[in-house]
């Protein structure tokens, strides 16, 4: 079975992980947001910058909730 994630890319993921750990590591761009608090936020950091890298990592998942249809009452309606 072929490997999801390069072997580059899961070190990209560690030193950010290293760098929340520290107190280094910043979410934004440019560092300009605060410091990042969430480990999974720190390991989302760190794939972002592989895939800037260009390192085999799958691409991301569109998040956001599905909406459901609503269903059209079949009530009349009394007058």
């Amino acid at each position: 079975m072929a490997r999801k994630y390069s072997k580059s890319a899961s070190k990209d993921v560690e030193s950010a992980v290293k760098r929340k750990k520290k107190g280094t590591l910043k979410s934004g761009k440019g560092g300009k947001g605060g410091k990042v608090k969430s480990r999974k936020q720190a390991i989302a950091i760190g794939l972002s910058e592989a895939r800037k890298k260009g390192k085999k990592v799958p691409k991301k998942k569109t998040g956001g909730r599905k909406t459901k249809k609503k269903k059209k009452s079949s009530r009349k309606k009394k007058s």
